[in-house]
Order: C-alpha cells, then sequence, then structure tokens
C-alpha cells in the first residue's frame, strides 16, 4: 500500500498538537482528518476508515478510552491501528491504554522526526499484508482461525478481535512446539520498530483468555504452545 493511500485520523482537543502533528505527517505523504474529541473520533472513524488512529487520552464530552473501546466493538474497524498520544505515560495510563484495545503508545513532547519514524513502524504491517499471496488458516478444536481474513470463528460463531490480539493468537497456534521468548513475542507481532511497556503481553493474552475460552487457550498451550518469560 502506498503513502498516499494510508488514512490516519488525529484526535486531540489541543489545535496546536493537531495542527504540528498533522503538518509532519502530511509531509510524510499521508492523509490526514482530524477530530477534537471521542465522540467526533468515532464518527470519523466510521465515515473514513482510517487506517490508523493518533489518540489523545484526556479528551472533553469522550475521552480517548471510551472511543478506543467503541470503535473496537465496530465490525468495520476491527483492523484498524490505534496509539495513544498523551502525557499521561505512567504504568497505569498504558495498561488501561491496552485494556481497551490499543496497538501502541506514545508520550508527548514528541520529535517530529520520532514521531514519523514511530508511525512508519505501526503502518510497516499494512505493506506486509500486501505481499500475503494465499490464505492461512489454523483449526485449533472448535476455533477456526484465518490469517488472511483476520477472522476468529467458534461454534460458527465470529469473534472480533482487535489487530495486536488476533496475531498473538495466531502466532501462538502457528507453532507447535515452540517455546517463546517475551522478546520473540515483542518482534514477531508489535515489531523492532514499536516500543511498548513490559505488561503488554501479560494485558493481550489475559484479554484472549477472556474472549476466546479459557479452556481452548489451555489447550492450544497444553500441546506445545507455550512462552517462556
Amino acid at each position: 500500500m502506498k503513502k498516499k493511500d494510508i488514512k490516519i485520523l488525529l484526535v486531540d482537543d489541543e489545535p496546536d498538537i493537531l495542527e504540528i502533528v498533522g503538518y509532519n505527517l502530511a509531509q510524510a505523504g499521508y492523509q490526514i482528518s482530524t477530530a477534537t474529541n471521542g465522540k467526533e473520533a468515532v464518527k470519523q472513524a466510521i465515515k473514513i476508515k482510517p487506517h490508523l488512529i493518533i489518540m489523545d487520552v484526556m479528551m472533553p464530552e469522550m475521552d480517548g478510552m471510551e472511543a478506543c473501546e467503541q470503535i473496537r466493538e465496530i465490525p468495520d474497524l476491527k483492523d484498524v491501528i490505534i496509539t495513544f498520544l498523551t502525557a499521561r505515560n505512567e504504568d497505569y495510563s498504558q495498561v488501561a491504554g491496552f485494556e481497551v484495545g490499543a496497538d501502541d503508545y506514545i508520550a508527548k513532547p514528541i520529535k517530529p522526526k520520532l514521531l514519523v519514524s514511530k508511525v512508519k513502524g505501526l503502518l510497516r504491517r499494512l505493506k506486509e499484508e500486501d505481499t500475503v499471496a494465499e490464505s492461512t488458516s489454523i483449526q485449533v478444536g472448535n476455533l477456526q482461525i484465518n490469517r488472511e481474513e483476520y477472522k476468529v470463528i467458534k461454534d460458527d460463531q465470529t469473534i472480533i478481535l482487535p489487530r495486536k490480539e488476533f496475531e498473538l493468537l495466531y502466532l501462538l497456534a502457528s507453532k507447535p512446539g515452540k517455546v517463546f521468548t517475551r522478546s520473540e513475542i515483542l518482534d514477531k507481532v508489535w515489531g523492532n520498530e514499536v516500543i511498548v511497556g513490559g505488561r503488554t503481553i501479560d494485558v493481550h493474552i489475559r484479554k484472549l483468555r477472556e474472549k476466546i475460552d479459557d479452556d481452548i487457550f489451555k489447550t492450544i498451550k497444553g500441546v506445545g504452545y507455550k512462552i517462556e518469560f
């Protein structure tokens, strides 16, 4: 996918942030749209279907956490990449962001060149998807994991997973007998250019257990899909 075709939605209640971040990303060649609060962000996301949303946490009317949670419940937006851009970089805030489905966290202030590099890292998998030529599907008990369509189906019911949760599940289920280290998981699921907190994997695994049935998840790990920390 070419840069000019990639749509980025910036969400912040500070006009200066929207102007500075928007200018630098537009100069890098991306399509930029903006919103000033969570409610507007949800409406804009539905309308333009962005590839990436960069969103502040503390905003009027609806904060970023609630907006992220609502966006993740919309099937057409299940693949959108969401990262928070905020001055609130404490551990508890980052964990809360991952809990509602965020893919990453960028702390303010951030230098323009670093921001553009960070965005390139987040969007790198869009390029990787363009090179996938065949369908890949994994069956685990009554759970089907379809890599090409990013679908998880259990008992004929589709389970909507944020992209990172899906990629983590697919990784664990795709390597029988493989013992994954934390660094391997971060590299394969988040990529070398994306910096995430140390508790990120734990949060995503717990969310997967809740969504796909803990017994199935234990079965996956029980036949050799293990994580070594």
